[in-house]
């Protein structure tokens, strides 16, 4: 029962594990229709961990789920049916904004209190987990309306979802160590809002929880000051 309580207070947790499940995952699913149908549960497990996650912040949850429900339908249809062009970009054009308002609701939680949690921390890594996937739908999107926006090891053309997820995380991080670029110019300028959106993530949102960590841990020894403070004033007294 305890095991089970954990996971219920966590949802953020959770998430991040799922998450990480599915990077790992992918390389070894994705080269079957068995293994991408494979792929689309997982995807769909971790839609679904992202909405229970954001019960828990101040977003609304109905609007997730608007956006949620519609995503869940179209990863099926992608897993079916990887290279058809409208069903990867009416699904990238739900599954972006969802993700992206499900980090919306995570960061929003982060701000909520002047405490730090368990549950705070794991959300602070699922959020940014969560930005990655947002844009990596963002490039699935772009090089259906722009084809040839990207360009891999193996010269440009249309790159595997996972190749932009890759690309996401590696600009999201700062690393610059993928060997996908933006070719075009739009490809190019939806990178740049990435870079940015991962400067500003660990600039706000990072320093913020390590800020309020350093205040949680001086408190005690601000009273342990005053008290010594205040029996020393009584001591020149007496």
């Amino acid at each position: 029962m305890s095991r089970l309580a954990t996971i219920r207070d966590h949802p953020s947790g959770v998430l991040l594990v799922a998450q990480f499940f599915a990077v790992l995952s992918y390389p070894f699913l994705d080269d079957s229709a068995v293994g991408r149908g494979v792929v689309g549960v997982v995807q769909m497990g971790v839609v679904g961990l992202a909405l229970w996650a954001v019960r828990r912040t101040p977003a609304l949850s109905w609007m997730a789920v608007l956006l949620g429900g519609p995503a869940l339908v179209f990863t099926v249809l992608e897993a079916a049916q990887p290279s058809t062009g409208w069903i990867v970009l009416v699904s990238a054009l739900f599954h972006a904004p969802f993700y992206f308002y499900i980090s919306y609701g995570m960061i929003r939680y982060l701000f909520h209190d002047d405490s730090v949690t368990r549950d705070e921390l794991f959300a602070t890594g699922a959020a940014f987990t969560v930005v990655a996937w947002g844009f990596a739908y963002v490039y699935a999107a772009a090089q259906v309306v722009w084809p040839g926006s990207f360009a891999g090891s193996e010269g440009s053309g249309e790159q595997a979802w996972f190749e932009l997820l890759y690309l996401s995380f590696t600009t999201l991080t700062s690393v610059g160590l993928s060997d996908i670029v933006p070719v075009l110019d739009h490809a190019r300028s939806l990178v740049m809002l990435e870079q940015v959106a991962g400067v500003f993530y660990v600039a706000l949102v990072v320093a913020r929880l390590v800020g309020l960590n350093a205040i949680r841990h001086a408190r005690p020894n601000d009273g342990h000051d005053g008290h010594d403070g205040g029996a020393a004033q009584a001591t020149s007294k007496m």
